[in-house]
């Protein structure tokens, strides 16, 4: 994972990633989950600074090369039972910062589904990033911490892979 030339402040997600299988749009919050093909994991990553710091909106901090990695595969909606009990949880150079449980995210995943499918139409393929538990670099007390070059981050959500990504400078 690449950070960004002038990047002081790149911070993780983890986040459970959802992947659309049937397009729709109007998507009945009941019916929501018959639209995900799987799951995956998503590491969130945001550079914060360009993000919050230099106005406009967020794509600067969340499109720069390399951010977002996916994977390591995709599991299909049959092996996942309840998308909302699943753990989750983030190391950098083997001290947790992340460890949480969908169970808690604000919005649930047909809630989520159905809510973007009000705005736009949703197309087989569409990953939807689903939100983070509490411990990014940016939350942390008494001070930020924030992705350095030569970092290993690993990274998983229950039953759907894990990632380990070193940190490289661009």
């Amino acid at each position: 994972m690449q950070i960004p030339r002038g990047s002081a402040k790149t911070d993780w997600e983890v986040e459970l990633g959802v992947v659309i299988g049937r397009g729709g749009r109007y998507i009945d919050e009941r019916d929501a989950l018959e639209y995900v093909a799987g799951y995956c994991v998503v590491n969130d990553i945001s550079e914060r600074e360009w993000q919050i710091e230099r106005g406009g909106t967020w794509d600067k901090g969340k499109g720069c090369d390399t951010f977002g990695p996916i994977g390591p595969w995709l599991v299909t909606a049959d092996e996942i039972p309840d998308p909302q009990r699943l753990s989750l949880w983030l190391e950098v150079d083997g001290r947790r910062f992340q460890n949480g449980n969908t169970k808690t995210m604000i919005f649930g995943v047909r809630h989520i589904v159905s809510y973007l499918s009000r705005f736009m139409s949703l197309q087989s393929g569409d990953i939807i990033a689903t939100g983070t538990p509490p411990g990014v670099g940016l939350g942390h007390k008494p001070q930020p911490v924030f992705l350095r070059a030569g970092q290993i981050m690993r990274l998983g959500v229950e039953g759907l892979g894990e990632q380990r990504l070193k940190t490289v400078s661009a």
